[in-house]
């Protein structure tokens, strides 16, 4: 067969039918890439050019590819002009072995084929190491040792190849280039912990000792194990492994403590109670095991308890330990968490500053505070390098009693969980709009009343608010609607003060605590409200006095049912009755007076 790479006749197996089996893989794998070039990355994954036993499939691949990465249409013409273009066209078989090759389509699985060429080209590389051996050791000037040297190179060409690359360093470093489209194909940082934490990534939490960094860690890692939520921010599950390097002993007790806070059992989380050094020959081990479990998220609790002998002051040192974190990263696609400690400044990682800039993320806890009941644990973004650095996120502490366990001296064991302070409740400042649209939806008024009942109810209630927050209360109700679905009486704050939250209620419910924010108001108040009810619906016309059922003692121009004003007790105008007024708009509240009725 013509133009193949040939072995001699005692080196190979079948030099028939095998030499003819790698030929149709090689057809399958260029036609099949011709035919959908979708496959050229992935085939690319695997074997190079010089992997192909024919030369022709090899000038025929690089063409291929150079259509490829150029954004060129790839079709049999395209491919032909291509070959002319470099002067291959001959060498490649010419038109008609193009066509030959086109009739190929490696059944849609191009990369299933290419395994079968690089496989053959390693057998043809560990044969061609053979004979070179045999042939020095049978040089007339043959030495004993020569043959490693021919063994050193074969290994490092089998290195370079696991790698993905090409025995030609510079053929490697090309290949590894990108234009502006090609960024494109590069996959986007994966989220594991909102906006904070990201897989296939380096990130660290820093801060002073004794300053929660563990609980705040230990809270991270549990949240991704079970996949909740972190306080507010969205979790992917995952597998998580936690190197306590630091405090060993302690860990048992606050995680207890958080499946007792929580209800439910830390899942997913694995502790290894030890640590591994960094820059020993153990930390291998570390990564071939993780790469086998393949976690989401490993924390290392302390950086400087898997570093021990490292001069954190040097870059050079640092950056070795960088490295190997770096190292546990890629072959795991993890995101690696150490905890560090801060310099006497209290602000930056102790040590050089050589970690950070490998980090993706970096965070700083700190707390204040002198005991459970008013510590506030705050966890500052320091660092994103691809994303906005967020707001604070401030935790308290919450003290929980584990069951069943007790102290020698008969006190219980307790430990410590955070609970987040950035979604709890807000406190409404009382006598604020704000604070009365939460009042009236918690009491259940009507969303459509209007100022002068809203008025009146909150004189009932012994609440004192000027009309013009009152009104303010009722725009926002309105531009909402009668309740809000996002603030039902359910989320409302527990905390909201009665009805003598500012001063005792007056006497005359309705009257008093009124006319001393309205006292020349046209404004009519409302009767007919029970103090201590909430009203959801207008109060009932008040019933026609036998005084005044008309323009005189007789009524016979008004029916027996029209309501009077509950000041001057003349007639009310229809209308203005049955949008619930009681009152004349002319009617004072102060003094009592009607115009009219009077200069009658």
């Amino acid at each position: 067969m013509e133009n193949v790479r040939h072995l001699e006749p005692r080196d190979q197996a079948d030099p028939h039918g095998q030499m003819r089996d790698d030929m149709e893989a090689e057809l399958d794998v260029i036609g099949g890439c011709l035919h959908n070039p979708r496959h050229i990355p992935s085939v690319r994954a695997i074997l190079q050019g010089g992997d192909f036993a024919r030369p022709a499939h090899e000038l025929i691949w690089n063409a291929l590819g150079h259509l490829y990465d150029t954004g060129a249409p790839i079709t049999p013409v395209a491919l032909r002009i291509e070959l002319e273009s470099r002067k291959q066209l001959t060498r490649a078989g010419g038109l008609a072995y193009l066509v030959q090759v086109g009739d190929h389509t490696g059944g849609g699985e191009p990369a299933y084929f290419a395994e079968k060429v690089r496989a053959a080209a390693d057998l043809r590389a560990e044969a061609d190491l053979g004979r070179r051996i045999v042939q020095q050791a049978l040089a007339p000037d043959a030495e004993p040792g020569q043959a490693v040297t021919f063994i050193d190179d074969y290994l490092q060409r089998q290195k370079e190849r696991s790698a993905g690359r090409s025995g030609d360093p510079a053929d490697a470093l090309l290949a590894e280039l990108l234009d502006a489209a090609g960024l494109d194909d590069m996959p986007a940082l994966e989220p594991l912990v909102g906006d904070l934490l990201h897989r296939d990534s380096l990130a660290r939490i820093i801060g002073p000792s004794g300053h929660m960094k563990s609980f705040v860690v230990i809270d991270l890692a549990a949240h991704v194990g079970t996949g909740m939520n972190w306080h507010g921010h969205h979790v992917a599950q995952g597998t998580v492994v936690y190197l306590v390097a630091e405090g060993a002993r302690g860990i048992r007790k606050r995680v207890r403590a958080w499946e007792k806070h929580h209800g439910l059992k830390m899942e997913n989380v694995h502790f290894l109670p030890r640590p591994v050094q960094a820059r020993g020959p153990e930390w291998d081990t570390l990564i071939e095991a993780m790469r086998r479990l393949q976690p989401a998220l490993i924390v290392i609790d302390t950086q400087a308890r898997v570093s021990v002998g490292v001069e954190e002051n040097s870059n050079t040192e640092l950056g070795i330990v960088v490295e190997r974190l770096d190292d546990l990263r890629r072959a795991t696609g993890a995101c690696v968490l150490p905890i560090h400690h801060t310099g006497h400044v209290g602000e930056h990682g102790r040590g050089a500053s050589a970690a950070k800039g490998a980090l993706q993320s970096e965070f700083h806890v700190s707390k204040k505070g002198d005991n459970a009941t008013n510590i506030v644990v705050t966890m500052k973004v320091g660092k994103q390098k691809d994303d906005e650095e967020g707001a604070d996120i401030q935790f308290g502490l919450r003290v929980v009693t584990l069951d069943g366990e007790f102290k020698a001296d008969g006190r219980p064991v307790t430990s410590v969980v955070l609970q987040s302070l950035d979604n709890r409740p807000r406190v409404l400042e009382p006598g604020t709009p704000e604070w009365l649209v939460a009042r009236l939806d918690r009491d259940g008024v009507d969303g459509t009343w209007g100022a002068p009942r809203v008025i009146r109810w909150c004189a009932d209630k012994g609440i004192q608010m000027s009309k013009a927050k009152i009104e303010k209360a009722l725009q926002v109700r309105k531009s909402r609607g009668s309740f809000d679905p996002l603030m039902g009486p359910e989320d409302l704050p527990e905390n909201l003060p009665g009805p003598t939250f500012n001063q005792p209620p007056q006497p005359e419910p309705g009257r008093s605590g009124e006319n001393n924010e309205n006292r020349r108001s046209t404004i009519p108040p409302q009767g007919g409200e029970v103090a201590g009810k909430p009203i959801t619906e207008p109060p009932s016309p008040t019933p026609l006095s036998r005084e005044w059922g008309g323009r005189g003692e007789g009524g016979e121009n008004n029916p027996t049912d029209t309501p009077l004003c509950t000041v001057c007790h003349t007639p009310l105008n229809t209308d203005w009755a049955n949008r619930g007024y009681n009152t004349h708009l002319g009617c004072d509240p102060t003094t009592g007076s009607h115009p009219d009725h009077d200069a009658a």
